[in-house]
């Protein structure tokens, strides 16, 4: 194997050990990083999708099977999830690197003071957001950006006062047909020749770590594990940030 190849098993372990503790973050770590070595952001999201349709059907199943899944909580952020998730891979591959690739970046930041600010206790008691129109958005950012389904999506309405088990349950299970839905409209879009390595090392990665994200989980407070995604994402970001203005 090459150095690109273990590259991309690395992203691939590093996203999956922070998602499955966290709930969340696969998207965008992964986007961070395959930007962050040169990869287009229409390209690594595809790839991101793709591998995810993988890990979410897992993810999906484990939660139905544990009756974590508010069903129509599920039905109202799937179908918004899917219209958002399909409109924003056709922008994403529609609109020139030049124009998308900042947007994607200053979403990705925000991504990590997003967390951030949960870590320090920011709340959204007083906003409460129509239900279908988290899940387009959390759809059509998580297209765009290659991540930000859970952030979004999860981070919103448990603050909004949502029972954090069936949010977080209802969510992932959405998230397969979300990721399902945006891999399809890559493909009609995008030659998979072109991402097909990437998608085979983020697999790979995700599979070697998922054995050990429970244990980190466990071991781990919450807080913690927050400040290390808001750090993590902090720093990725700041790399695609001064790419762009080195270009």
């Amino acid at each position: 194997m090459d150095v690109q190849f273990l590259t991309l098993i690395a992203i691939g372990f590093v996203a999956q050990m922070v998602d499955g503790a966290l709930g969340m973050a696969f998207g965008v770590i992964a986007s961070s990083s395959l930007i962050a070595t040169g990869v287009s952001p229409a390209i690594a999201s595809a790839a991101i999708h793709a591998a995810e349709v993988v890990t979410t059907a897992i993810s999906g199943v484990s939660h139905v099977w544990n009756k974590n899944v508010d069903w129509r909580l599920f039905f109202k952020v799937a179908i918004a999830g899917v219209c958002g998730g399909v409109f924003g891979a056709y922008v994403l591959t529609g609109i020139p690197e030049t124009i998308i690739k900042p947007v994607v970046t200053v979403y990705l930041s925000a991504m990590s003071v997003l967390i951030l600010a949960r870590v320090a206790g920011w709340k959204l008691d007083q906003w409460r957001p129509p239900t279908p129109l988290v899940g387009a958005g959390g759809g059509f950012l998580d297209a765009i950006g290659g991540g930000g389904w859970g952030p979004l999506v999860v981070a919103t309405l448990v603050a909004a006062g949502d029972n954090p088990r069936r949010t977080v349950g209802s969510a992932n299970a959405a998230e397969f047909f979300v990721t399902l839905s945006v891999s399809a409209a890559f493909l009609t879009k995008l030659d998979f020749a072109l991402y097909g390595q990437l998608v085979l090392g983020l697999i790979i990665g995700g599979a070697l770590a998922a054995p050990l994200a429970g244990y980190l989980l466990r071991i781990l407070s919450t807080p913690v594990t927050l400040t290390l995604v808001g750090i993590v994402l902090a720093g990725l970001s700041l790399v695609n940030l001064a790419g762009l203005f080195l270009q």
